[in-house]
Protein backbone atom coordinates (compact mmCIF):
# COMPACT_ATOMS: atom_id res chain seq x y z
CA UNK A 1 0.00 0.00 0.00
CA UNK A 2 1.22 3.18 -0.52
CA UNK A 3 1.90 5.88 1.82
CA UNK A 4 -1.00 8.36 0.63
CA UNK A 5 -3.48 5.16 0.30
CA UNK A 6 -2.38 4.31 4.00
CA UNK A 7 -3.64 8.21 5.20
CA UNK A 8 -6.53 7.96 3.14
CA UNK A 9 -7.83 4.58 4.45
CA UNK A 10 -6.80 5.53 8.14
CA UNK A 11 -9.08 8.89 7.90
CA UNK A 12 -11.81 7.26 6.28
CA UNK A 13 -12.18 4.30 9.23
CA UNK A 14 -11.43 7.57 11.52
CA UNK A 15 -14.50 9.65 10.04
CA UNK A 16 -16.83 6.51 10.21
CA UNK A 17 -16.36 5.60 13.95
CA UNK A 18 -17.18 9.70 14.75
CA UNK A 19 -21.09 8.73 14.67
CA UNK A 20 -21.74 12.01 16.31
CA UNK A 21 -20.05 13.99 13.30
CA UNK A 22 -22.75 15.75 10.93
CA UNK A 23 -22.83 14.50 7.41
CA UNK A 24 -21.39 17.81 5.89
CA UNK A 25 -18.71 17.85 8.49
CA UNK A 26 -17.72 14.57 7.31
CA UNK A 27 -17.76 15.55 3.46
CA UNK A 28 -15.47 18.34 4.98
CA UNK A 29 -13.22 16.36 7.15
CA UNK A 30 -12.93 13.58 3.90
CA UNK A 31 -11.71 16.63 1.59
CA UNK A 32 -9.38 17.41 4.35
CA UNK A 33 -7.55 14.07 4.57
CA UNK A 34 -7.71 13.82 1.12
CA UNK A 35 -5.74 17.13 0.43
CA UNK A 36 -3.37 16.24 2.90
CA UNK A 37 -3.24 12.57 1.38
CA UNK A 38 -2.56 14.64 -2.30
CA UNK A 39 0.02 16.69 -0.44
CA UNK A 40 2.55 13.57 0.89
CA UNK A 41 2.01 12.12 -2.30
CA UNK A 42 3.52 15.03 -4.25
CA UNK A 43 5.90 15.83 -1.45
CA UNK A 44 7.39 12.20 -0.94
CA UNK A 45 10.22 12.36 -3.56
CA UNK A 46 11.45 15.72 -2.56
CA UNK A 47 14.18 17.23 -4.33
CA UNK A 48 17.52 18.03 -1.53
CA UNK A 49 20.35 18.71 -3.59
CA UNK A 50 21.17 19.41 -7.42
CA UNK A 51 24.56 20.39 -9.40
CA UNK A 52 24.98 22.66 -11.87
CA UNK A 53 25.12 21.34 -15.46
CA UNK A 54 28.52 20.81 -15.72
CA UNK A 55 28.79 17.26 -16.36
CA UNK A 56 29.16 15.72 -19.87
CA UNK A 57 26.31 13.01 -20.44
CA UNK A 58 26.51 11.43 -17.07
CA UNK A 59 25.60 7.76 -16.93
CA UNK A 60 25.82 6.51 -13.55
CA UNK A 61 26.58 7.48 -9.98
CA UNK A 62 28.00 5.44 -7.19
CA UNK A 63 28.20 6.27 -3.90
CA UNK A 64 30.82 4.54 -2.29
CA UNK A 65 29.82 4.39 1.78
CA UNK A 66 33.21 3.34 3.14
CA UNK A 67 34.35 6.74 1.78
CA UNK A 68 31.59 9.02 1.41
CA UNK A 69 32.36 9.89 -2.05
CA UNK A 70 30.03 9.58 -5.19
CA UNK A 71 31.54 8.68 -8.43
CA UNK A 72 29.84 9.47 -11.67
CA UNK A 73 30.72 8.32 -15.18
CA UNK A 74 30.54 10.72 -17.46
CA UNK A 75 30.12 9.60 -21.65
CA UNK A 76 30.76 12.77 -23.23
CA UNK A 77 29.74 12.08 -26.24
CA UNK A 78 27.77 9.01 -28.11
CA UNK A 79 27.14 5.98 -25.63
CA UNK A 80 29.47 3.80 -28.49
CA UNK A 81 31.93 6.08 -29.73
CA UNK A 82 35.36 5.29 -29.11
CA UNK A 83 36.36 8.11 -28.86
CA UNK A 84 38.76 8.98 -25.37
CA UNK A 85 36.70 11.78 -24.04
CA UNK A 86 34.65 9.92 -21.33
CA UNK A 87 35.87 10.10 -17.79
CA UNK A 88 35.08 9.36 -13.84
CA UNK A 89 33.84 12.89 -11.42
CA UNK A 90 34.53 12.60 -7.96
CA UNK A 91 32.09 14.39 -5.17
CA UNK A 92 31.42 14.65 -1.96
CA UNK A 93 28.19 13.55 -0.04
CA UNK A 94 26.82 16.55 -0.50
CA UNK A 95 26.71 16.75 -3.88
CA UNK A 96 29.50 19.44 -4.03
CA UNK A 97 32.14 18.76 -6.55
CA UNK A 98 36.04 17.67 -5.38
CA UNK A 99 37.08 17.03 -9.07
CA UNK A 100 35.31 16.90 -12.32
CA UNK A 101 37.63 15.26 -14.79
CA UNK A 102 38.72 13.11 -11.53
CA UNK A 103 39.86 10.08 -13.70
CA UNK A 104 40.47 10.47 -17.43
CA UNK A 105 41.21 7.75 -20.72
CA UNK A 106 38.00 6.21 -21.30
CA UNK A 107 35.41 6.38 -24.19
CA UNK A 108 31.85 6.06 -22.82
CA UNK A 109 32.48 5.02 -19.38
CA UNK A 110 28.71 3.48 -17.79
CA UNK A 111 28.06 1.52 -14.77
CA UNK A 112 30.65 1.14 -12.04
CA UNK A 113 31.04 -0.99 -8.94
CA UNK A 114 33.81 -0.98 -5.94
CA UNK A 115 35.56 -3.59 -4.45
CA UNK A 116 37.90 -2.32 -1.79
CA UNK A 117 40.08 0.13 -2.95
CA UNK A 118 39.36 -0.42 -6.57
CA UNK A 119 36.52 1.14 -8.97
CA UNK A 120 35.62 -0.70 -11.34
CA UNK A 121 33.83 0.73 -14.77
CA UNK A 122 32.73 -0.71 -17.88
CA UNK A 123 33.35 1.15 -21.56
CA UNK A 124 31.86 -0.26 -24.11
CA UNK A 125 33.78 -3.22 -24.85
CA UNK A 126 36.13 -3.11 -22.06
CA UNK A 127 36.14 -2.31 -18.33
CA UNK A 128 38.79 -0.44 -16.42
CA UNK A 129 40.39 -0.68 -12.97
CA UNK A 130 41.09 2.37 -11.11
CA UNK A 131 42.81 2.43 -7.88
CA UNK A 132 40.73 4.95 -5.76
CA UNK A 133 43.87 5.99 -3.77
CA UNK A 134 46.19 6.79 -6.11
CA UNK A 135 43.80 8.42 -8.88
CA UNK A 136 44.56 6.08 -11.66
CA UNK A 137 43.67 3.28 -14.11
CA UNK A 138 45.83 0.20 -12.92
CA UNK A 139 44.35 -1.63 -15.47
CA UNK A 140 42.26 -2.25 -18.55
CA UNK A 141 40.47 -5.73 -19.54
CA UNK A 142 39.25 -6.00 -23.02
CA UNK A 143 36.31 -8.61 -23.64
CA UNK A 144 36.29 -10.42 -26.40
CA UNK A 145 32.96 -10.23 -28.91
CA UNK A 146 31.51 -7.66 -26.38
CA UNK A 147 29.08 -4.95 -27.93
CA UNK A 148 27.44 -2.72 -24.88
CA UNK A 149 28.86 -3.22 -21.58
CA UNK A 150 26.63 -1.61 -19.23
CA UNK A 151 26.38 -2.00 -15.60
CA UNK A 152 28.29 -4.01 -12.64
CA UNK A 153 27.85 -5.42 -9.58
CA UNK A 154 30.49 -6.92 -7.10
CA UNK A 155 29.83 -10.01 -5.21
CA UNK A 156 30.68 -10.37 -1.59
CA UNK A 157 34.23 -12.10 -2.98
CA UNK A 158 34.70 -9.31 -5.18
CA UNK A 159 33.93 -10.95 -8.40
CA UNK A 160 32.31 -8.60 -11.15
CA UNK A 161 29.25 -9.53 -12.93
CA UNK A 162 28.90 -7.21 -16.16
CA UNK A 163 25.75 -6.88 -18.35
CA UNK A 164 25.98 -6.73 -22.09
CA UNK A 165 22.87 -5.48 -23.72
CA UNK A 166 23.89 -6.18 -27.13
CA UNK A 167 24.66 -9.49 -26.04
CA UNK A 168 21.80 -10.46 -24.04
CA UNK A 169 24.12 -11.71 -21.38
CA UNK A 170 25.70 -11.39 -18.15
CA UNK A 171 29.71 -11.88 -17.88
CA UNK A 172 31.80 -12.80 -14.70
CA UNK A 173 34.96 -11.24 -14.16
CA UNK A 174 36.64 -13.62 -11.46
CA UNK A 175 40.65 -14.47 -10.87
CA UNK A 176 41.35 -12.10 -13.71
CA UNK A 177 39.02 -14.21 -16.34
CA UNK A 178 36.46 -13.20 -18.14
CA UNK A 179 33.55 -15.55 -19.11
CA UNK A 180 30.02 -15.32 -19.81
CA UNK A 181 28.08 -16.43 -17.10
CA UNK A 182 24.56 -16.68 -17.36
CA UNK A 183 22.04 -16.12 -21.02
CA UNK A 184 18.86 -17.42 -21.99
CA UNK A 185 15.30 -16.64 -23.10
CA UNK A 186 14.50 -13.95 -20.24
CA UNK A 187 17.90 -12.10 -20.52
CA UNK A 188 17.02 -9.53 -22.67
CA UNK A 189 18.26 -6.55 -23.08
CA UNK A 190 20.05 -6.92 -19.70
CA UNK A 191 20.50 -3.70 -17.75
CA UNK A 192 20.68 -2.96 -14.60
CA UNK A 193 22.47 -5.28 -12.05
CA UNK A 194 22.89 -5.23 -7.86
CA UNK A 195 23.38 -7.73 -5.26
CA UNK A 196 20.68 -8.62 -2.99
CA UNK A 197 21.06 -11.23 0.14
CA UNK A 198 23.47 -13.21 -2.10
CA UNK A 199 21.65 -13.10 -5.14
CA UNK A 200 22.07 -11.03 -8.33
CA UNK A 201 19.45 -8.79 -9.42
CA UNK A 202 19.06 -8.01 -13.55
CA UNK A 203 17.00 -5.18 -14.69
CA UNK A 204 15.89 -6.42 -18.75
CA UNK A 205 13.73 -5.01 -20.99
CA UNK A 206 10.58 -6.01 -19.12
CA UNK A 207 10.98 -7.99 -15.74
CA UNK A 208 13.32 -7.10 -12.89
CA UNK A 209 15.18 -10.83 -12.15
CA UNK A 210 16.62 -12.61 -8.86
CA UNK A 211 19.05 -15.18 -9.72
CA UNK A 212 20.72 -17.70 -7.51
CA UNK A 213 24.39 -17.55 -8.21
CA UNK A 214 25.48 -20.88 -7.38
CA UNK A 215 22.70 -23.17 -9.36
CA UNK A 216 21.69 -20.14 -11.57
CA UNK A 217 17.79 -20.53 -11.34
CA UNK A 218 16.38 -17.65 -12.34
CA UNK A 219 13.38 -16.25 -10.58
CA UNK A 220 11.08 -13.11 -12.42
CA UNK A 221 10.68 -10.49 -9.34
CA UNK A 222 8.51 -8.14 -10.53
CA UNK A 223 7.10 -8.71 -14.31
CA UNK A 224 6.06 -6.00 -16.94
CA UNK A 225 8.33 -3.65 -15.30
CA UNK A 226 9.75 -1.46 -17.99
CA UNK A 227 13.27 -1.07 -18.74
CA UNK A 228 15.52 -1.39 -16.17
CA UNK A 229 18.27 1.02 -16.24
CA UNK A 230 19.02 2.01 -12.53
CA UNK A 231 18.40 -0.55 -9.99
CA UNK A 232 18.48 -0.11 -6.11
CA UNK A 233 17.27 -2.81 -3.68
CA UNK A 234 15.51 -1.79 -0.40
CA UNK A 235 14.80 -4.88 1.39
CA UNK A 236 12.05 -6.07 2.12
CA UNK A 237 11.28 -7.50 -1.01
CA UNK A 238 11.13 -3.51 -2.45
CA UNK A 239 13.39 -1.97 -5.06
CA UNK A 240 13.88 1.47 -6.61
CA UNK A 241 14.00 1.18 -10.67
CA UNK A 242 14.09 4.02 -13.41
CA UNK A 243 13.77 3.51 -17.01
CA UNK A 244 16.55 5.98 -18.86
CA UNK A 245 13.06 8.34 -20.29
CA UNK A 246 13.01 9.78 -16.73
CA UNK A 247 10.24 7.76 -15.24
CA UNK A 248 11.50 6.44 -11.05
CA UNK A 249 9.28 3.33 -9.32
CA UNK A 250 9.44 2.05 -6.41
CA UNK A 251 8.24 -1.58 -7.13
CA UNK A 252 7.02 -4.94 -5.32
CA UNK A 253 5.28 -7.66 -6.46
CA UNK A 254 2.58 -6.68 -5.25
CA UNK A 255 2.28 -2.59 -6.62
CA UNK A 256 4.67 0.04 -8.96
CA UNK A 257 4.49 3.35 -7.18
CA UNK A 258 5.99 6.09 -9.86
CA UNK A 259 8.08 8.20 -7.39
CA UNK A 260 8.75 10.97 -10.05
CA UNK A 261 8.54 11.17 -14.08
CA UNK A 262 10.21 13.56 -16.33
CA UNK A 263 9.74 12.42 -19.45
CA UNK A 264 7.93 15.11 -20.88
CA UNK A 265 10.63 17.38 -19.77
CA UNK A 266 12.92 15.32 -21.83
CA UNK A 267 15.36 15.03 -18.27
CA UNK A 268 16.26 11.18 -18.05
CA UNK A 269 16.94 9.39 -15.47
CA UNK A 270 20.32 7.00 -16.22
CA UNK A 271 21.67 4.17 -13.72
CA UNK A 272 20.96 5.50 -9.85
CA UNK A 273 22.86 5.96 -7.40
CA UNK A 274 21.78 5.39 -3.40
CA UNK A 275 22.76 6.60 -0.38
CA UNK A 276 21.02 4.91 2.43
CA UNK A 277 21.46 6.40 5.64
CA UNK A 278 19.95 9.53 4.24
CA UNK A 279 17.51 7.68 2.16
CA UNK A 280 18.71 9.86 -1.22
CA UNK A 281 18.22 8.21 -4.61
CA UNK A 282 20.85 9.62 -6.93
CA UNK A 283 19.91 10.55 -10.48
CA UNK A 284 22.21 11.23 -13.86
CA UNK A 285 20.27 13.19 -15.77
CA UNK A 286 22.06 12.12 -18.91
CA UNK A 287 22.01 15.35 -21.37
CA UNK A 288 20.89 17.31 -18.59
CA UNK A 289 24.05 17.31 -17.80
CA UNK A 290 23.15 17.47 -13.33
CA UNK A 291 23.29 15.15 -11.06
CA UNK A 292 20.20 15.29 -8.67
CA UNK A 293 19.25 13.70 -5.06
CA UNK A 294 15.99 12.98 -3.81
CA UNK A 295 14.79 11.75 -1.22
CA UNK A 296 12.30 8.39 -0.59
CA UNK A 297 9.35 8.78 1.60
Amino acid sequence: MGIQKMYLTLGIQKIRKNKTISTMKQIILFGIFLFLCLNISAQSFDKIWETEKVFKTPESVYFNADRDQIYVSNINGKPTDKDNNGFISLLKKDGSITTLKWISGMNAPKGMAVVDSLLYVTDIDRFHIINIDKAKIIKTVNVDNAVFLNDMAADKAGNIFISDMGKDHILKYEDQNVEVWLEGELIIRPNGLAFFKNHLLVGTKDNLLRVDTEEKNIKVLVEETGPIDGLIPLGGNKFVVSDWSGRIMLISSLEKIVLGNTTEQEIQAADLGYVPDEKLVLIPTFFNNRIVARKLP
